[in-house]
């Protein structure tokens, strides 16, 4: 009997060693390559004049989740959208990084509440610090980490800047050398603030310089593009946008209800950003905010990232894409378009970063011009940042 209860022993550590194994090192790359898919695909042809023009590109994108997976940024992946090797592969010299740090149960873009958080299971399946666990505050600090310390790691061709000055001083690099790659740093939301005004500070010295306001539900600050209330901004929501303003940040409003984006509009003339999204009368979705609201944006000296999942675009291709960038050029003017693909946020895409070529391709074949093509590729950003990050 003293045997048996040996062997049983054994074989429920031996279950549970194999259950453990799963869960940390194997069930978190499968859920990232599920969750952040590239369609199946022959290689793109690519004509030699787009091919030429965008080897002389900057371009540049407001949105990448790649800090939610555990991928390392400094290595290439046969999963996901970005990383390091595969922006350089695309000719991408500024990403923005957001922090996504609180995610509802069944999201949908209808409506969602703020009850659950499946963000909690990922980083403990992940092996985040234990005090990511139960606090957003932490889990978007330790984002910030990592990714500063994939610029420790990059031998000097990757940094997060964090001023006008970095910036410059970036571009410069990357004139003399091509590998060179930026990143900054922004929440994909404000409920790391955790309804606390003394955080907004502690985010501006882990080197965040882009808040969005709210993600998938409402939050302390305000009403989300998909929550439950449709409201606008609470009375936090509005000192923080004042305190966030004098702090130094970049209000981006990609998922805030309607009635936040009039709001903060009203009270401020900054210049703002939606930074992934699509145009409602293109393409007719819950995800899209009306059209007269980009234009107040544009017409101030915003930004408009447009995705490039279908959702957003209504077809993901790079020809879609393509048309929806094209079409926004047109109604809000070339100079507010950005790119902002939302890779790694959870969604299906026809062409990672190491293939935005096939992007200039499209915008090519479309017939937008060379000057335009460089404008959306990543000029606009780079003058935006330039023109609105802290001068130092």
């Amino acid at each position: 009997m003293r045997t048996f209860f040996k062997w049983l022993g054994m074989a429920i550590l031996v279950t549970a060693l194999t259950g453990a194994g799963f869960f940390f090192f194997i069930l978190p790359p499968r859920v990232d390559h599920a969750l952040n898919a590239v369609t199946p695909h022959e290689p793109y042809v690519i004509s030699a004049e787009a091919q030429a023009l965008h080897e002389t590109l900057r371009v540049a994108d407001l949105h990448s989740d790649l800090l939610l997976w555990s991928r390392d940024p400094v290595r290439r992946y046969g999963r996901g959208h970005t990383d390091l090797p595969r922006l350089r592969e695309g000719g991408v010299v500024l990403q923005v990084f957001t922090s996504v740090t609180k995610t509802p149960s069944n999201m949908n873009y209808e409506t969602n509440d703020a009850t659950s958080d499946d963000i909690t299971l990922l980083a403990i399946a992940q092996r985040w610090p234990v005090d990511t666990w139960g606090s957003l505050y932490n889990r978007a600090r330790f984002h910030a980490r990592r990714l500063h310390r994939a610029a420790e790691l990059s031998d000097g061709e990757f940094v997060v800047v964090e001023s006008r000055a970095d910036l410059s001083a970036a571009l410069a690099a990357h004139a003399e050398n091509p590998d060179m790659v930026a990143g900054i740093l922004g929440t994909e939301g404000a409920h790391p603030l955790e309804g606390d005004l003394a955080n907004i500070p502690r985010l501006y010295a882990e080197g965040y310089r882009v808040v969005g306001l709210q993600h998938f539900f409402d939050n302390e600050l305000g009403g989300s593009l998909h929550g439950l209330s449709n409201a606008g901004l609470t009375d936090f929501g509005r000192a923080a946008v004042r305190d966030l303003l004098d702090q130094g940040f970049i209000l981006d409003l990609a998922h805030s209800s309607q009635a936040v984006v009039r709001e903060v509009l009203d009270m401020t003339d900054a210049p703002l950003i939606v930074s992934h999204t699509g145009v409602r009368s293109l393409c007719e979705t819950p995800r899209n905010i009306d059209d007269a609201l980009f234009a107040e944006i544009a017409a101030r000296g915003g930004l408009i990232g447009i995705g490039f999942w279908a959702d957003v675009t209504c077809d993901d291709s790079p020809a879609g894409v393509a048309r929806v960038i094209a079409y926004a050029a047109e109604q809000f003017g070339v100079e507010a378009i950005a790119l902002g693909s939302d890779y790694d946020g959870s969604i299906t895409a026809t062409f990672d970063a190491s293939e935005l070529a096939a992007l200039t391709d499209a915008l090519l074949a479309g017939g937008m011009s060379e000057a335009d093509i460089r404008a959306v590729m990543g000029e606009n950003q780079i003058r935006f940042f330039l023109e609105n990050l802290p001068a130092e």
